[in-house]
């Protein structure tokens, strides 16, 4: 079995990542302009990681599927972003953001990585600042922060409900100014094929320009990919329509290990399903659980309009259930615990699919003025989707797959287990462990692009790389990959759209690789996907003309990943035998149904090494100094 090296640095955990500065080898400002680096995706991460990169000096190439950079799936965050700046004066700190992180995830991520991130996130905030990031503020002046799951003190900054497109452009503003000093080329409407691996190293990806179908060649020092998480995979999602996992499981086919795959979040607060063709779901903001109180009729088949309910019958399921935490319960708690009244036929809506996320209360004491200002643009959308108004009704929430906790695995330096390949931001697995705390995403990417990537990525290219160039042999080879590949779908020639087969799978990976899963669902799911799967390479259709604009083709490459990624998610949650965050096995839980962790044999993350039908697991121990392991508790 392969030993995976994390490269953790010695020294105090609080000095760690500062020990690894300090030894890091520099390229001078001289030799910068002949390090070539790729950067796969424009979100966040990928953006922020390109700026900083160009602004060092290096020559980067910037890719994303999108029409524009400003269209990365990160645009739609709404609630917020962590970081310990403690404006609130309640005793904050970065170990206390970092034992609320490692406590959030279950005691399954790295100590190392996750402390690095919460000392990180205070720059990160003074670096949004000077790019005019228009954060709210206070009568004083002062940032404003909130809270959000998992957490008992104030730490998130918020721009009203928009903070991932504020601060999306503001990475785009500093990616632009490079693009304008000649550092950086942008290729928009491109989308990575596959990484070229030359002699043990990443140098280079083959990609496909989606307007005009032409295969193309790109050759680096380093790859860097930064191309987002995988739920769409369950195919209803609060992600893009057009977010996959195309670039990082071509990677994994490649050799990079792909790790906890079954970690996926399911989020508490969407907009329920409303049809069988709705193609996808819609967020609301965990923020709006600061002030929203979440009820189900204490009565089964109560259909009273909500205002007509009583208070005395009015369950109110997390404040009972987590009187410390309340509403603001972490989300994989929360999700469950709406499963779970839903599942008791105390649910609401047509579908009995549905609570109620209430504004009544605080409408009542702050007035509607001061909810409008924190909340507006929410109440907006949610208005125009429902034709209800929140003001004056319940909001009804229900479930819905938003992030991937697992993802490549990376070592601290954020390198895969393909020398001169990282992965950055939702595409690795690194801070979350089994479940990742509200406003975490946005600053493990702004973490990773602007602080770390860039310090990571400048000590590989610190080596002495022969130059690559895209006639190589192996450019030739994989290109060949890829248009078998392309070709393979084309030939198919059946009748069924990649959309149908992308929603089976969604339903059989919902339904048995969900908010809960069981041994035998798991291997029901196993049968299913397989069958999903053989169907799709017997029976689909994709529109003819693989050398122009082809959308069918672009969505049939997706699913086709897509089906294999749920194949190994399924293995990954099956060998997990304990239920941990978003990791609910039913088979494993307390009396009173909380998730029961088997710490003696699961306190490591699987790293997965591509084998087809018989994928082959890695463990890699996980090392608690710093925190004690205990029985995860927000009662």
């Amino acid at each position: 079995m392969t030993v995976l090296d994390s490269k953790i640095p010695a020294g105090p955990l609080q000095d760690k990542w500062q020990n690894w500065l300090d030894a890091h080898t520099l390229v001078g400002p001289r030799n910068r302009a002949g390090k070539n680096v790729i950067v796969i995706g424009t979100g966040l991460a990928g953006a922020s990681c390109a700026a900083s990169l160009g602004a060092q000096g290096f020559k980067v190439k910037s890719f994303c599927f999108q029409d524009s950079p400003r269209r990365a799936h990160s645009i739609a965050a709404q609630g917020g972003i962590n970081a310990a700046k403690d404006y609130a004066n309640e005793g904050d700190s970065a170990h206390r953001l970092f034992k609320d992180t490692i406590k959030g995830g279950d005691f399954r991520s790295r100590e190392a990585n996750v402390m690095r991130l919460a000392q990180l996130s205070e720059n990160i905030i003074d670096q949004a600042v000077a790019q005019g990031v228009p954060f709210n503020r206070e009568y004083s002046g002062a940032l404003a922060t909130r809270s959000f799951g998992g957490v008992l003190v104030q730490r998130t900054f918020y721009t009203r409900g928009q903070t991932g497109q504020q601060l999306l452009l503001g990475a785009y503003s500093a990616l632009e100014h490079q693009v304008a000093a000649g550092n950086i080329e942008v290729f928009n409407r491109h989308e990575m094929q596959d990484v070229v691996i030359v002699d043990g190293e990443a140098r280079g990806v083959i990609v496909r320009n989606l307007i005009t179908g032409e295969i193309e060649r790109h050759a680096a020092d380093a790859v860097v990919l930064a191309s987002g998480g995988y739920t769409n995979v369950y195919y209803l999602s609060t992600n893009a329509m057009g977010s996959n996992v195309t670039a990082t499981w071509r990677a994994h086919k490649r050799g990079a290990f792909f790790a906890n795959p079954c970690y996926t979040q399911i989020h508490p607060t969407c907009i329920p399903q409303s049809g069988e063709y709705q193609s996808k779901l819609t967020l609301m903001s965990e923020s709006l659980r600061n002030d929203g109180r979440i009820w189900v009729p204490r009565k089964s088949g109560d259909d009273r309009p909500p205002a007509e309910v009583p208070e005395a019958e009015r369950y109110y399921f997390l404040e009972e259930r987590y009187p410390a935490f309340g509403n603001l319960a972490p989300r994989d708690i929360a999700s469950r615990a709406a499963k779970v009244v839903c599942d008791d036929g105390l649910g609401v809506g047509g579908t009995g699919r549905g609570v109620f996320l209430d504004f009544r209360d605080a409408i009542g004491a702050q007035g509607k003025d001061a909810i409008e200002r924190k909340y507006g643009n929410l109440f907006e959308m949610y208005s125009r989707i429902t034709g209800d108004n929140p003001y004056e009704t319940p909001m009804m929430i229900y479930p819905a797959p938003h992030y991937a906790m697992g993802g490549l695995w990376v070592d601290y330096e954020l390198q895969t287990t393909i020398p001169g390949l990282f992965a950055i931001g939702e595409a690795n697995f690194s801070d979350h462990g089994a479940n990742r705390l509200g406003a975490s995403a946005l600053m493990q990417c702004l973490a990773d692009g602007y602080f770390v990537a860039p310090h990571t990525v400048t000590n590989h290219l610190a080596k002495n790389h022969d130059e690559v160039s895209t006639s190589d042999s192996a450019f030739d080879e994989v290109e060949s990959d890829v248009r078998g590949h392309i070709q393979k779908l084309m030939d198919v020639g059946g009748g069924t759209s990649a959309q149908a087969f992308h929603r089976e799978m969604g339903h059989v990976m919902l339904d048995k690789c969900g908010m809960s899963r069981t041994a035998e669902g798991l291997d029901e799911a196993l049968t299913d996907m397989r069958k999903i799967k053989a169907e799709f390479w017997s029976d689909l259709r994709v529109d003819p003309g693989d050398e122009e604009f082809n959308q069918s083709l672009e969505y049939a490459n997706r699913v086709s990943d897509f089906l294999e990624l749920g194949e190994l998610m399924i293995h990954d949650a099956r060998r997990r035998e304990e239920s941990c965050g978003g990791h609910f096995r039913e088979e494993h839980q307390t009396d009173d149904g909380e998730a029961l962790r088997d710490d003696d044999h699961f306190a490591k993350v699987t790293a997965w090494e591509f084998g087809g039908d018989d994928p082959v697991p890695h463990d890699e121990a996980l090392v608690f100094d710093d925190v004690k392991l205990a029985t995860r508790s927000y009662k």
